[in-house]
C-alpha cells in the first residue's frame, strides 16, 4: 500500500499523511490536529505534549524524548538520532542523514531528496494503522524541528 503525504502549495508544511489531515495553529508554525487526535505542546509552547492520547516524555537536559504513551525511544550513542519508537526500529540513508525506514514502513522523498513524498506498507489497505501512523508523524516532525533549529543557528 502506497500513501502519499501532501504539502501547502508553497511546499513547505506537510498537511496530510494519506486521508489524516493536519491542521495548523493561527500563526501557521505547529500542527494543532493530526486526524482526529489532538496535538497540545507543553506550557512553553515549544516541546510537543500529547498527541491523542500518547503523553510524550523527554529527558531532562538534553531535550530528547525519552517515552511515546507505552512506548519507550532509543537514541544513538551520542544522541545525533533516534533509533526505535516502541517496536519500529528506524532506519537511515547511508550518510545517515534521513530517516528511510519505520519499522516496515518504507520512505520514498522527492526528485531533490530533500521532502518525503510517500510511504509504502506491505500488503493492501486504505490508510496506515494508528501506530505506524503516529511514529511516521512523530519522525517527521522531529526532524522538521531539527532542521529548523540548526538553520538557525547557521544563519
Amino acid at each position: 500500500m502506497d500513501v502519499e503525504l501532501t504539502y501547502d502549495m508553497v511546499g513547505a508544511r506537510l498537511r496530510g499523511i494519506g486521508g489524516a489531515a493536519i491542521t495548523y495553529d493561527q500563526l501557521g508554525s505547529r500542527p494543532r490536529t493530526l486526524g482526529s487526535w489532538t496535538l497540545e505542546y507543553d506550557r512553553l509552547g515549544t516541546r510537543l505534549h500529547v498527541v491523542g492520547a500518547a503523553e510524550i516524555t523527554y529527558s531532562k537536559w538534553a531535550n530528547l524524548p525519552r517515552t511515546i504513551g507505552q512506548w519507550s525511544c532509543e537514541h544513538s550513542r551520542f544522541a545525533s538520532r533516534l533509533l526505535r519508537i516502541g517496536p519500529h526500529e528506524l532506519r537511515y540513508d547511508q550518510l545517515g542523514s534521513r530517516v528511510r525506514a519505520i519499522g516496515p514502513l518504507e520512505i520514498f522523498y522527492d526528485r531533490l531528496g530533500t521532502r518525503p513524498v510517500r510511504v509504502r506498507l506491505p500488503g493492501e489497505g486504505e490508510s496506515l494503522p494508528d501506530d505506524l501512523l503516529l511514529a511516521l508523524f512523530l519522525v517527521l516532525y522531529w526532524e522538521e524541528e531539527k532542521e529548523t533549529a540548526a538553520a538557525a543557528r547557521r544563519g
